[in-house]
């Protein structure tokens, strides 16, 4: 779910998944899903958005494993062409 609030009007906006929301001044400030158009999108200040921070699941062994397996050497296989 976002939130996002135009600076012109001061409306805000709560998205919802198959509706389109304008603010209706004259930035046109619209919210559809995860999309936020506006005029000028320096009068939009951003609430809330979907975004997760930190909630990767992983533990410090499989990241210490995706790390060396990320710096390993790939080899390359020579073909003979006839």
């Amino acid at each position: 779910m976002i939130k996002v609030r135009c600076k012109e009007c001061g409306k805000e906006l709560i998205s919802d998944a198959g509706k389109t929301l304008a603010c209706g001044c004259p930035n046109m400030t619209t919210l559809k899903g995860d999309v936020v158009t506006a005029v000028d999108l320096n009068n939009v200040i951003m609430i809330r958005s979907n975004e997760e921070k930190g909630s990767h699941g992983f533990t410090s062994q499989d990241l210490q494993w995706q790390e060396e397996r990320r710096k390993r050497k790939v080899r390359k296989l020579d073909f003979e062409i006839r």
